[in-house]
């Protein structure tokens, strides 16, 4: 579709993703999106209060969609009898992973956006949150564990944090390098073996 067929919000969205892409979303110039689009600041102005607002309108929904694959699979595992999730913890913790990198694959434009640029918005703040959540869910089934009798010893919280941090940092480098889907699955599933064995040897089961 050539530019003069794009409606004037389009126009507006071509251009912050290019000017975010490039410049990331605290050093991008709303003048710049402005000309770059061929628009009026009037016009724009009819579609978007701020920068941030922009920013938002490209990102914003997948970014909630996202979170909510990942808080739905933790609530759901954390719904399950305790044996159960003694069971399936690893069975459940592939499918959202995978489930999480297929949809992050089918927006990649935006998730580069949301990992790369967006540092000065609530979406750079993603990894962190996540680790918060993981780390709170773990601390849940150690609880689960011990009700079973399995071994659960306390981890040092700082390196706790550095773990899942680096989980999660590993996650997102095949987003951020674009690998191709399926190898980017097959080193999910590595990471996956990688991590899980770490963990079970941290835990002593």
């Amino acid at each position: 579709m050539s530019d003069n067929q794009l409606s004037t919000l389009e126009l507006i969205h071509k251009a912050a993703k290019a000017e975010f892409m490039e410049k990331g979303f605290k050093s991008a110039s709303l003048r710049n999106i402005v000309k770059t689009a061929g628009v009026t600041t009037g016009a724009f102005y009819g579609y978007y209060a701020s920068k941030e607002e922009l920013f938002e309108a490209l990102v914003g929904r997948q970014y909630d969609d996202f979170m909510s694959i990942y808080c739905k699979a933790q609530n759901e595992f954390a719904d399950q009898p305790p044996q159960q999730q003694y069971e399936n913890m690893s069975e459940i913790s592939g499918e959202c992973m995978n489930d999480m990198l297929v949809y992050a694959y089918s927006h990649l434009e935006e998730f580069k956006l949301i990992l790369c640029c967006s540092e000065g918005t609530r979406f750079a703040g993603m990894i962190d949150q996540m680790v918060e959540i993981e780390i709170s869910s773990t601390h849940k089934y150690q609880l689960t564990l011990k009700e079973l009798g399995y071994p659960s010893p306390q981890l040092e919280p700082r390196l706790e944090h550095i773990l899942v941090t680096g989980m999660f940092n590993a996650f997102f480098e095949m987003i951020i390098h674009e690998m191709p889907l399926e190898a980017a699955q097959r080193y999910l599933e590595e990471l996956r073996t990688f991590y899980t064995a770490g963990w079970m040897k941290i835990m002593g089961q």
